[in-house]
Formats: structure tokens, C-alpha cells, sequence
């Protein structure tokens, strides 16, 4: 069986790709490294962005590992533009996956591009593999992997977050688990 942790970077001070952590996402950062002391982990791979290589980086230096980086854990992009009402124009991608905003990327363009990810991770040799991402890419490649996630499960996510992956023999099965083990 492999399992992958899937991660929502800690708290940031903005959006833009090279926005920091905040002290209180740095004292996050090291939290997340203690919750995965009983968990073997075996590979990190983040998102290029400046919050999420930072999130990381306690847990790199607790396992002894490097940091891989990927574009395609990169956070989605609504639109190359300013939108006002991104909020409810975020929440209309979730229930039509082809709507694709100027300059933008669709829901489904992103969960393909989170998915093969997964895919590739998955034909490793490692078991126990932790994918630092973003908020809306996670809630949708949680989306792509089990229907039932939505624009709520998006909005109920916290920084930092972290749902188990686990796939055996084809199967995937997701399961939050920073809420019941961080508290």
C-alpha cells in the first residue's frame, strides 16, 4: 500500500509565488515536522512557491531528506486578472470543472495536472511520500479522486492541513487527519 499526506502549506503572508510564512507559520511548520515523527516518511515534494518549500523544510531536516520540487503541486491559477467576486466565481469552478477564466486555469486542468503527479509518485519505490501544496489544488485533487469533495470541503480547510492518500491495488481512499491527530 502507498500512502501519500497530502499538505496545505502553513500560514502565509499573501498569495503571490514568493510570499513568506508568517511567524506563526513558522512555528507551524515545526508543529507539522512533530506530527510526522511516527510516520516513516520517505520523500517530500513541494510546490515551488516560497510558502510551501518553507513549510517543508522542518520535515526535510527532521527525516534527513531533500526537498523535490514540482510545478504541478503549483496553486491554481482563477485568472490572470483581478476579479472582485472571486469568491463566488471560485465556487461556480467547483460545480462546472471546464470553466476556465481569462488567463486562468479550469478545475479539471488543475486535477489532471495534481493527478499525474500522483500517478507518477505512485509508480515509485516509496511507500510514505509528503506532496506540500496549496488550498484549492488540494480540495481538487481531493475532487478528482472522491466526487464528493467540493467548494466546502475548499472552505473548511485549514493552514496547515493534511488529508492521507492511500492507494491499494487501484483503490484510493482519503481520510483528513490533521484535525484528529494535531487537535
Amino acid at each position: 500500500m502507498k500512502h501519500f499526506y497530502l499538505v496545505r502549506h502553513c500560514k502565509a503572508e499573501g498569495q503571490d509565488p514568493d510570499a513568506a510564512l508568517t511567524p506563526l507559520g513558522c512555528q507551524q511548520a515545526a508543529a507539522l515536522a512533530a506530527f510526522f515523527t511516527d510516520i516513516p516518511v520517505e520523500r517530500i515534494i513541494a510546490s515551488p512557491y516560497l510558502r510551501a518549500q518553507a513549510t517543508a523544510e522542518p520535515l526535510a531536516l527532521h527525516f534527513g531528506l531533500e526537498i523535490e520540487t514540482d510545478s504541478r503541486l503549483e496553486e491554481r491559477v482563477l485568472s490572470a486578472y483581478s476579479m472582485p467576486d472571486w469568491y463566488e466565481r471560485l465556487r461556480d469552478t467547483f460545480s462546472d470543472l471546464t470553466l476556465c477564466y481569462e488567463g486562468g486555469e479550469s478545475s479539471q486542468e488543475a486535477m489532471n495536472r495534481g493527478l499525474s503527479l500522483l500517478r507518477d509518485a505512485l509508480s515509485a519505490p516509496f511507500s510514505h511520500t509528503v506532496l506540500v501544496t496549496h488550498g484549492c489544488l488540494m480540495a481538487l485533487l481531493l475532487k478528482q479522486l472522491d466526487d464528493t469533495y467540493g467548494f466546502a470541503d475548499w472552505e473548511a480547510l485549514t493552514n496547515p492541513d493534511v488529508y492521507r492518500i492511500s492507494c491499494q491495488e487501484g483503490v484510493w481512499t482519503i481520510k483528513r487527519i490533521w484535525n484528529e491527530l494535531a487537535g
